[in-house]
Order: structure tokens, then C-alpha cells, then sequence
């Protein structure tokens, strides 16, 4: 243990943690709870750096005889909002990957990113399905559902998974896949946090060294010939494409390379897991609709998948929003491009992006899990970044302006991982059916009655 405290009443329970255990003021603390989102400046009474399962453990049944409530933090990035006094358990330093290449397994520690997992796997030819950015943390993201760069073809990320070892904040490590503790399997595939602590999970992986991917850029102006090509294209392509159009207003930043830095661009990006032959034809309408400036689509091994979106690496304060869509019909674009489009230059979102849903992230899950978003066709996401207060406002105001408009074409709920805001459960129930939102808070009341786990996306028992 770390702590300049070990000896008082306050943190005795805590003494035999293996990681540190710091408060405010302590040197490191800061460091210990500031994660990839900036925008959310966590200020936790205090923070434990778990080393593994057993320094969970024993977290989890201090806050349980102290009545203190528990966050959760690996990587930050589905931190939307900041984290006021309690503890918070940060899991980065869990980051252990195993890979069972003969039963494609992974089996992943509760900090890791998917960076870690995609480099172990790609030693065996082997891909797990990862989202946008592998900077992201793959237990947190999965819990919440995960919509993977691959979902058309592949499914969500939760639906690949075998099992969890979950601690309940009774200090109960607990072993749940279909037949042990079905009901505890089923709301951690979806439900994010709401039960208990993941330690580690295990997921199937795929056999797919490569794939093709990248995205078609062409300069802001044409972004109504692009988007609307996009959208009838969606409607014919086979399942296995993946694909997501976005208008990016980059800043003009070193990290942003030329010819993007600090330009107004309509992107179409995206993953093929068939043959490149046949995604390079498929994709033709795309490269026909507007005049391309950058095209970055090419074969790559899958562990290179960053390439496709080109989301940010380093951290940042970030305002994320999204809303899932049933179709996009003539109007539906025409009011996306009135909100979003080039005759609004000052809107003040890094990205607006409309992503290609249905496929396999239609189908039934093979197990019955927490997700509700299968009768999504499109997803609708935005990322503000936070620069000063003025910013913070404009970007406020236009998400509730975008969202409102596009309401009518909406399935009235969102993805978990994005959703919700402080202090307002009917907000993040949006989430979830009124079916599954009932049954997660029925196994709420089962495993932290006391509500403990009541920071960030979660319901109330």
C-alpha cells in the first residue's frame, strides 16, 4: 500500500490493498484519478489502485461497512461526467491479456485497452471485436453492449463473451456465464456496472488477421452529394460492410495530419472482413459521389484498426452524446444536413457521425442480455471538445438542438456507453426497454441493495 494515511480509522480497512491508496492531497492523486476524458475531473474522498481481484475485494467490502459509494475507472473513456467524493476503484494497472488461440479465447483483466488484447491476439491470427479507438478500455466497453467497427458483420461485443469473474459489493468474487449465475450473466452483457465489479472477462475471438478498411474524405462543401449517396448505399450493401459517414471539423493541431489539419471534411469510413476485391467494388458509388481529397482505404491487419476512424489518442475534455435512429428517410436527411451541414459553419462539434447499424447487431442474441438497441438502423453520435466555458455552452446548445430535430426518426433510446446524465435516472433509462430497465433494477436490489454502484450509468435498485 501507498497512502500517507494507512495508520488512520478513515482507511485502516484498506491497509492490506497491494496497489495505493491515496486521498486528496497526497502525491499522485491526481494522476491516479484523471482519465482520458479531461472533461470529467474526478474528486473521489479516495481512489484505490487495484492490482487485481483480491485488492477489489477488499475495496468493495470497506465501502460496504462504511456505506461509502464505489465508481469504477479504467481508461476514462466513458467518463461523461465527473465523480464528487466516494471511492473509486481504478482498475488501470489490471491489464493482464491470456489468449487461448486452440478454443479462441481471450481472457481480459479489467483495465486492459483493446490495444492490449488486439496485439495479444494478432500473434495468433486471431481479432476480438474492438470498437473505434483500442486506447478504450474492453471490459468497460463491453458491459455497456460495445458496438464494434465490425458489429454488422460480426454482432455486439457483449454477445461474444463466455463468462465474467464480477466481484458484488457484498466482497463476493463470483464466477457467471449461462449456466452459474445466469441472471448475473445476463445483466452484465449490457447492463454496464450495475451489479458488481468486473475483474476480468472471458470472450471469443475470431480468426481474421486482416481486413479491408480506411476512409473516403472529400472537402465539407460536398458533404450533401456524400451523405445522401452514403444513405442509399447503406440500403444495398451485404452485411459484412461496415460503415459510418461523419462531418469532422478538425482544429489545426500538430497531432491532425496534413491535409485534414484544420479542415471541414464529409467522411464515409469503412471495415470489410471479405474479400478486398469485392469490398474495393462495392465501395465504387462511394468514391463516384464527391470529389476525394484523401483515401485512406487499404488492406491492413485487423490489430491496425485505429487507421479506420482515426479517433483521438490523447486525452481530452470531450462532451459525448448519441441517439439511436430506425431509418433515414429524404427528411431525415435534409434535417440532418440543416443542423450539421456546411451552412452551419460555427457548429461546434469535432464530429457528427452517422453510423451504419442492423446486420448482425439486428439479429437475436444467442443468450437473452441487457442490450436494446437491435431495432436501430443508424446510430447518431456527436463529440464536442470543451476548450473554455463559451465552448461548453455552444455545444450544449447545439446537442439539444440536433437531437430534438432528429427525434421523429429516432427509436427513442441510446447506447449505454453514452448516455445519461448526472442525477436524472429517467435520462439514463433511455438506455434500456421499460422491460429490461425493470429487471436491471430488480438485480440491482439483489446483489447492491445499498446502491453503492450509483455513479455514472446506472440504475436505482
Amino acid at each position: 500500500m501507498t497512502t500517507t494515511h494507512h495508520n488512520t480509522p478513515f482507511l485502516f480497512a484498506l491497509s492490506d490493498i497491494h496497489g495505493p491508496v491515496l486521498r486528496p492531497g497526497d502525491e499522485g492523486y491526481g494522476e491516479e484519478v484523471t482519465g482520458f476524458n479531461l472533461a470529467a475531473l474526478h474528486t473521489p474522498d479516495v481512489v484505490v489502485g487495484a492490482t487485481g481481484a483480491d485488492d477489489v475485494v477488499a475495496a468493495l467490502r470497506w465501502a460496504t461497512a462504511t456505506g461509502t459509494p464505489v465508481a469504477v475507472q479504467a481508461t476514462g473513456h466513458g467518463a461523461n461526467f465527473p465523480i464528487d467524493h466516494g471511492l473509486l476503484i481504478s482498475t488501470a494497472r489490471m491489464t493482464d491479456v491470456r489468449i487461448d488461440p486452440a478454443e479462441r479465447l481471450a481472457t481480459i483483466a479489467a483495465g486492459a485497452k483493446w490495444r492490449h488484447v488486439l496485439d495479444a491476439a494478432a500473434l495468433h491470427g486471431l481479432a476480438a471485436l474492438a470498437g473505434a479507438s483500442t486506447e478504450t478500455g474492453a471490459v468497460g466497453y463491453t458491459l455497456g453492449g460495445g458496438l464494434p467497427v465490425l458489429g454488422r458483420a460480426y454482432g455486439y461485443a457483449a454477445d461474444m463473451v463466455r463468462s465474467f469473474r464480477v466481484a458484488t459489493p457484498d466482497g463476493t468474487l463470483r464466477e457467471c456465464d449461462a449456466e452459474q449465475e445466469p441472471e448475473l450473466f445476463w445483466a452484465l452483457r449490457g447492463g454496464k456496472g450495475n451489479v458488481g465489479v468486473v475483474t476480468s472477462l472471458t470472450c471469443e475471438l475470431l480468426p481474421l488477421p486482416t481486413i479491408l478498411g480506411g476512409g473516403v474524405y472529400c472537402p465539407g462543401e460536398h458533404t450533401e452529394p456524400l451523405l445522401r449517396a452514403w444513405a442509399d448505399w447503406t440500403r444495398t450493401v451485404p452485411d459484412e460492410m461496415c460503415s459510418a459517414f461523419t462531418v469532422l471539423r478538425l482544429p489545426p493541431v500538430p497531432e491532425i495530419p496534413e491535409p485534414l489539419r484544420g479542415g471541414f471534411w464529409a467522411r464515409v469510413a469503412i471495415a470489410w472482413p471479405g474479400d478486398p476485391a469485392e469490398g474495393e467494388r462495392l465501395l465504387a458509388p462511394i468514391r463516384e459521389a464527391a470529389p476525394v481529397t484523401l483515401d485512406t482505404v487499404e488492406e491492413m491487419p485487423y490489430a491496425a484498426l485505429d487507421r479506420i476512424h482515426m479517433e483521438p489518442q490523447d486525452p481530452l475534455p470531450a462532451r459525448e452524446s448519441c441517439a439511436l435512429l430506425r431509418d433515414l428517410p429524404p427528411e431525415a436527411l435534409r434535417t440532418f444536413l440543416a443542423q450539421a451541414g456546411p451552412e452551419v459553419p460555427d457548429l461546434p462539434f469535432l464530429l457528427v457521425e452517422i453510423r451504419h447499424m442492423g446486420g448482425a447487431l439486428a439479429r437475436p442474441a444467442r443468450l437473452a442480455d441487457a442490450i436494446c438497441a437491435r431495432d436501430a438502423n443508424y446510430l447518431l453520435e456527436t463529440v464536442g471538445v470543451l476548450s473554455a466555458p463559451p465552448a461548453a455552452q455552444a455545444i450544449e446548445q447545439a446537442t439539444t438542438s440536433l437531437y430534438t430535430a432528429m427525434s421523429p426518426y429516432g427509436t427513442g433510446r441510446t447506447l449505454v456507453n453514452t448516455h445519461g446524465t448526472p442525477g436524472n435516472p429517467t435520462d439514463r433509462a433511455r438506455a434500456w426497454t421499460p422491460e429490461v430497465y425493470n429487471r436491471l433494477r430488480q438485480d440491482k436490489s439483489t446483489y447492491d441493495p445499498a446502491n453503492l454502484l450509483r455513479f455514472g450509468h446506472t440504475v436505482s435498485p
